[in-house]
């Protein structure tokens, strides 16, 4: 009981956060669980997929609530290739785990490829003044969508920063719009991903009894989240998403060091 309560106050702010950014929490989730070492790494991965699937449910819904409008296109395009790419990272993860001895040689993987994506995504926030390639082929919908599928599942953290930077390089879109965007892939990668999990190696492996935490949390997250992002402008959205990004650079390197002391 004690553990499931950190777990559900961390989700909560975190899939708040990460309704708002576009990022899916699941890039907080992740790090901040590593640190506290209550599980192994394929259950911490598990549980922080649960949490931005359902975050990924409720943002979405109440976001079209508030409004916001989607170019299809784009959204079923990108989705197809997230689910290809969410079964893909899912099994590349599944097979660095039975690769190396210990786990926490995939950890330094997953922290060292998560610290590449931030920095990336900060930069472009920052400096890229709105730079893109203005790409309007289904088939780079389903690329860009194949990758930020493969790229989430397999660092176990639901989508991120790099979802939102990519999407607006790619494609020209706000940052606003992009956060939709973000969480629809998000959606469609971990669908993909618990799936695959339940047909290769089921749920027994992981303590079920935790989601009773994580699943009420990752709703409220979600749902405050979505309710913030309609109420607040682009800019403030940047300057959230930028703050996170360099939070989670740092809890990332920490968690780094912490491997090898």
């Amino acid at each position: 009981m004690y553990v499931g309560i950190i777990y559900f106050i961390v989700i909560i702010l975190a899939n708040t956060v990460g309704a708002i950014s576009g990022m899916g929490g699941g890039v907080i989730i992740k790090p901040v669980l590593d640190t506290m070492h209550f599980h192994s790494l394929a259950a911490i991965s598990f549980y922080s997929s649960v949490a931005v699937f359902t975050m990924s449910i409720v943002s979405t819904l109440r976001q079209l609530k508030n409004g916001l409008k989607l170019r299809f296109p784009i959204a079923v395009f990108v989705s197809i290739g997230s689910v290809v790419g969410g079964v893909t990272g899912n099994t590349v993860f599944e097979s660095l785990l039975q690769l190396f001895s210990e786990e926490k040689y995939v950890q330094l993987i997953q922290i060292i490829l998560t610290i590449l994506t931030l920095l990336f995504a900060y930069f472009y926030t920052k400096i890229g003044n709105g730079r893109s390639f203005e790409l309007t082929q289904p088939i780079w919908y389903v690329i860009v969508g194949l990758f930020l599928g493969f790229i989430s599942t397999l660092l176990g953290i639901g989508g991120g920063p790099i979802n939102v930077a990519l999407l607006m390089l790619c494609f020209g879109i706000a940052i606003k719009e992009a956060t939709v965007y973000s969480i629809i892939t998000i959606f469609f990668s971990q669908a993909a991903k618990l799936v695959t999990i339940a047909q290769v190696t089921g749920f027994g492996r992981f303590d079920l009894s935790v989601l009773f935490y994580v699943v009420p949390a990752a709703i409220l997250g979600g749902f405050v989240g979505a309710l913030i992002s309609g109420r607040i402008s682009s800019e403030r959205v940047t300057q959230v998403y930028q703050i996170v990004i360099l939070l989670v650079l740092l809890l990332n390197s920490w968690n780094g060091i912490q491997l090898f002391l």
